[in-house]
């Protein structure tokens, strides 16, 4: 039974586009009843983030955390860190969810009810899939060129991972998380990738184990928010960070 849930929320410079009724609401039951924690970080932020921040604890104490750097430690580190916070918690499911909602905390419900089905599974991501009946909006080039680099990732891992980037993943507490999140990351752009590499690399009980502990859930709606920090220039960056996930991370046979 997932009966506590703790998602931390990065956030760097989003006083305007931060949905405060959205998570608010999510407090108050999107995790289909369960009770949530959100663990927000403001990555630096040089607007007014943090008093936003600040108001939304004031008006949910209970349930709603602030972390706050002075300086810019970038979102990889941001995650990291709000994640060791939100272990102390002591919830049976951890995550991250980006700030913009582009996936809407609604869709929380759907991750929790995976692990609860499946006692197999341990790792659940959104995945940005365009079906029928879906609302998935991405800007056209972003999806192609995040295609490409989907192939190379999945290269790398030597796991069939369709979108290894949406920024809404939860994960089931489990002796081995802590570990997983302990040390900084070496990739500054594509962490998520080194999640998995990690966990490829450290679990005992091998890839085949890994790969079936790990679940992609299409997701109902997404919507490519106006305000993204993705640059161009990223890809190249994603590229290099890719080759020292390879170089670091041994992958076990």
């Amino acid at each position: 039974m997932i009966d506590r849930v703790a998602l931390v929320v990065p956030c760097y410079n989003e006083e305007r586009r931060l949905d405060v009724e959205a998570f608010l609401r999510g407090t108050r039951g999107t995790a289909g009843g369960r009770a949530l924690d959100l663990v927000f970080v403001d990555d630096g932020s040089k607007d007014g983030t943090r008093a936003v921040l600040e108001s939304v604890q004031r008006r949910a104490p209970a349930r709603v955390h602030v972390i706050a750097y002075a300086k810019n430690q970038g979102k990889a580190e941001a995650v990291r860190r709000g994640i060791l916070h939100a272990l102390t918690l002591s919830p049976a499911a951890v995550g991250f969810w980006d700030a913009d909602l582009a996936t809407p905390l609604g869709e929380l419900t759907s991750f929790v009810a995976v692990l609860e089905a499946r006692g197999a599974i341990d790792i659940v991501m959104g995945s940005r899939v365009q079906l029928m009946g879906r609302h998935i909006a991405r800007n056209p080039w972003r999806h192609y060129s995040g295609r490409l680099f989907a192939t190379a990732a999945s290269t790398v891992l030597g796991l069939p991972v369709y979108d290894t980037q949406c920024g809404a993943k939860l994960f089931r507490v489990t002796p081995l998380l802590p570990s997983i999140f302990a040390m900084p990351f070496v990739a500054r752009w594509i962490f998520d990738v080194e999640i998995l590499a990690r966990f490829l690399s450290t679990d005992r009980r091998g890839p085949e184990h890994v790969a079936s502990s790990l679940y992609e859930l299409p997701l109902d709606e997404w919507i490519d928010v106006q305000g993204s920090k993705l640059r161009t220039q990223d890809f190249a960056r994603a590229a290099l960070d890719l080759a020292r996930i390879r170089a670091t991370y041994p992958m076990k046979a």
